[in-house]
């Protein structure tokens, strides 16, 4: 699933938001209704479940941030952040204007944002790993869509009802040891995306923890 974070020239958005945008972005894309059986995005869509679901994310401004909404795909903006996710595909097959948009160069000053709205589930990330934004947006990707797996119908429905809020927050040491024991116990709301060590961090890393409760 291609991700394409908008970053202007001279007017960098701030981290927090912009994940948050990626977050609801890709919940966006996998409730869409063009993703049902006989809908536009249906093959596709159902081929990469089937498959191994990476995420990759460039970065865009201007005009190929223009560009990039010709490609079918969900559009979301937090506090004047933006994040396109799209319809996936085999890497090797992507649309040529979002392949020759450049994957490094995402790096953004880390923010200090406020305590989550009440009731809004959290993906939280690993301080420690000190990802990329880039990096980041994939695995808020990853993760809010195990958190929506490990909803119930009734809570889905809900959440989608609302709008699909979702809050992405870093952790330190010890919030990380917190989650990381919560997820060793199964406890029910969380959920935890183990990185196969492809880019920037090891193989068998807890990324990011998902949490609604």
């Amino acid at each position: 699933m291609p991700i394409v974070l908008h970053l202007p020239k001279g007017d960098l958005p701030r981290r927090t938001p912009l994940l948050e945008a990626v977050a609801q972005a890709v919940a966006l894309v996998c409730i869409d209704d063009r993703v049902s059986p006989g809908g536009p995005w249906h093959e596709p869509y159902a081929a990469w479940l089937d498959a191994r679901m990476r995420k990759i994310a460039r970065r865009a401004r201007g005009a190929h941030w223009l560009a990039a909404h010709d490609v079918p795909g969900v559009t979301v903006e937090v506090d004047g952040c933006q994040a396109r996710a799209f319809v996936p595909g085999p890497v090797d097959e992507i649309d040529p204007r979002l392949g020759r948009l450049q994957i490094g160069g995402t790096d953004l000053e880390r923010d200090v944002p406020g305590e989550p709205a009440e009731g809004v589930p959290v993906i939280w990330f690993d301080a420690g790993l000190e990802m990329s934004v880039g990096k980041a947006a994939a695995q808020v990707g990853h993760g809010v869509m195990l958190m929506m797996a490990g909803m119930s119908r009734t809570r889905l429905d809900s959440w989608i009802g609302d709008g699909c809020p979702v809050a992405v927050r870093e952790a330190g040491p010890d919030r990380w040891k917190d989650l990381s024991a919560a997820v060793a116990r199964s406890e029910p709301g969380t959920s935890a995306v183990v990185d196969a060590g492809f880019t920037e961090v090891a193989p068998g890393s807890l990324t990011v923890i998902s949490v609604d409760c």
